[in-house]
């Protein structure tokens, strides 16, 4: 009789598999179902390689996001964190104070062949040509400046006076909106619309 090796066997027993016994019962199982394991990892657990860290960095992206200024940040610390984003829109004065109501800014792009679409959401703006701007820079940027008529105290319409029990829409004054375009524009080649829902249609021809 050969001696046991390590794992208990002798070299007889290696050369090949072990005879089948035919006394010996056969016993009738029902099959293991398989669930993936979610729990916490094993002590012998296998974990798969994270990427490098110079991979991750050109692939991470940053979901939607605020950036929060100190309230007296100058215009030029305004001007680096707007330039620093080409997909971004920046809102300012009271544009950045809605509260519960619609919010000023919500915005969509389009493209065309040979154009740009955007449309903006402006509740509660007023329509005067003398305090309403909305200018398109030759590289794509454009601006949006005016001012908002809601969120009072206290409302005169039809000759009365109305003390606001509630103020959810964007408070009153001066604001301002910029955002990027995909490309650089024909900014002479410009058309918008303000209609009465609030809404900003513009139109531009790319360069």
């Amino acid at each position: 009789m050969a001696s046991p090796l390590k794992g208990g066997r002798s070299r007889k027993e290696n050369n090949g598999p072990e005879p089948i016994n035919p006394q010996q019962a056969i016993l009738d199982v029902a099959p293991l179902n398989s669930v993936p394991y979610i729990g916490p990892p094993t002590p012998h657990s296998y974990t798969a390689s994270l990427p490098t860290k110079r991979y991750t960095e050109t692939l991470e992206k940053v979901g939607p996001a605020m950036i929060f200024l100190p309230t007296l940040s100058t215009k030029e610390e305004w001007n680096n964190v707007v330039a620093a984003t080409r997909v971004g829109v920046a809102l300012t004065g009271s544009a950045a104070m809605g509260k519960i109501g619609p919010v000023i800014g919500l915005m969509d792009i389009g493209e065309s062949k040979d154009s740009y679409f955007f449309r903006v959401s402006l509740p509660g703006v007023a329509r005067d040509e003398n305090g309403f701007h909305c200018d398109v820079e030759p590289d794509g940027k454009v601006v949006i400046k005016g001012v908002t008529t809601t969120g009072e105290k206290i409302v005169c319409k039809n000759s009365q006076i109305f003390q606001m029990h509630t103020q959810n829409l964007c408070p009153p004054g001066h604001f301002s909106i910029s955002f990027q375009l995909p490309g650089p524009v024909d900014q002479q080649q410009f058309s918008g619309s303000f209609g009465i829902d609030g809404i900003l249609e513009g139109v531009v021809k790319k360069r």
